[in-house]
């Protein structure tokens, strides 16, 4: 376990918060192995954990703040509504190195209603200044606020403003908006991902009246390209989904979005890479599909790519399921291009 000291040693060390692209937290998608598969494409992106809620840190067991070292620069995404233990969640995240905490204020499920966290809390602007208060008076890495444009029928631009006005006054300085508002009954999470209509130009105006405060834009971006546009008008997009399936987006984040002149990694490095991580976790006893099902979309494009997916999702799975499954997945893809 990470101590205090390790924390402040890395203050010392000046590790940086880029938000001009990050990856947004997607739950069973972006736990550790996702990361530290991303961190080798991109050394600028934003790396969010999936949501945790104060419930399972607090009280459940295991260890549900476990990272690679490697992940940095890494934001933590809490779940929850108590002020108390949201400020206990988050200091033992500043305590474990954690770079930024987020609170989810944008999450439509049921059973995260049940909770009354996520969309829900828009309802309750004074709720979220509570919470952001109280793990900003406990932490000095910055705590941030994931929201929608709206909820059910409150979706006006008012209401949204009067929750940024509301937690802005808390002390709260960034905002990642999905533009998208979030029906909390009748849709699923899934469908509150597609069919609420995307408003990119909601989220340009808030920037335009709060230019103040760091605004990252979410929502349905899948090119760099429009990244690219949208960061004309805020300060960060966050990719979800498409930095999810086809991985190697994030390849060119740094040079197309962040001005640097680093050389591009080709896939085939990336793998390189990631093979001596594989080989730990299953050292440690993990199985090989836990990580392979983060690399199903790496060739994706690519001659061959289908036979990839294809011996990875029949063999990965399997008792005893080793390296050479990889290295034979992609033999099997080298066979298809000399055809």
């Amino acid at each position: 376990m990470k101590s205090i000291e390790s924390h402040e040693s890395q203050a010392v060390k000046g590790i940086r918060i880029n938000r001009t692209f990050s990856i947004a937290p997607m739950l069973d998608w972006t736990d550790r192995h996702y990361r530290y598969f991303a961190r080798l494409m991109s050394s600028q992106a934003l790396l969010y954990t999936e949501m945790v809620t104060t419930g399972a840190i607090l009280h459940g067991r295991g260890d549900y703040l476990a990272y690679n070292e490697e992940e940095h620069p890494l934001a933590l995404q809490l779940g929850g509504s108590n002020p108390v233990d949201l400020a206990a969640c988050a200091k033992l995240a500043a305590q474990r190195g954690y770079d930024e905490v987020n609170l989810n204020v944008g999450c439509p499920s049921d059973r995260v209603q049940n909770g009354r966290f996520g969309a829900c809390l828009m309802a309750e602007p004074e709720l979220v200044a509570e919470c952001v208060s109280a793990m900003k008076q406990v932490v000095d890495i910055p705590v941030t606020v994931k929201t929608r444009i709206g909820i059910d029928e409150q979706d006006s631009y008012e209401f949204l403003t009067q929750l940024i006005d509301t937690v802005k006054a808390a002390g709260c300085e960034e905002f990642i908006i999905h533009a998208r508002k979030a029906w909390l009954q009748g849709l699923s999470p899934k469908e509150n991902r597609e069919i609420p209509p995307l408003d990119y130009e909601r989220v340009y105006q808030l920037k335009r009246d709060y230019p103040e405060l760091n605004i990252s834009i979410n929502g349905g971006v899948k090119t760099l390209e429009e990244c690219q546009t949208h960061l004309q008008h805020l300060d960060g997009v966050m990719v979800g989904r498409e930095a999810y399936q086809n991985p190697y987006i994030l390849a060119e984040v740094d040079q197309k979005l962040c001005g640097m002149d680093t050389p591009v990694i080709s896939r085939d490095a990336v793998l390189e890479k990631l093979l001596p991580y594989i080989e730990k976790h299953l050292q440690q006893g993990g199985r090989l599909n836990h990580i392979t099902r983060h690399i199903i979309g790496l060739y994706q494009g690519e001659v061959g790519s289908r036979v990839w997916r294809r011996y990875l999702s029949e063999n990965a799975h399997k008792q005893g399921a080793g390296i050479e499954v990889i290295t034979q997945a992609r033999a099997e893809m080298d066979s298809v291009v000399s055809l």
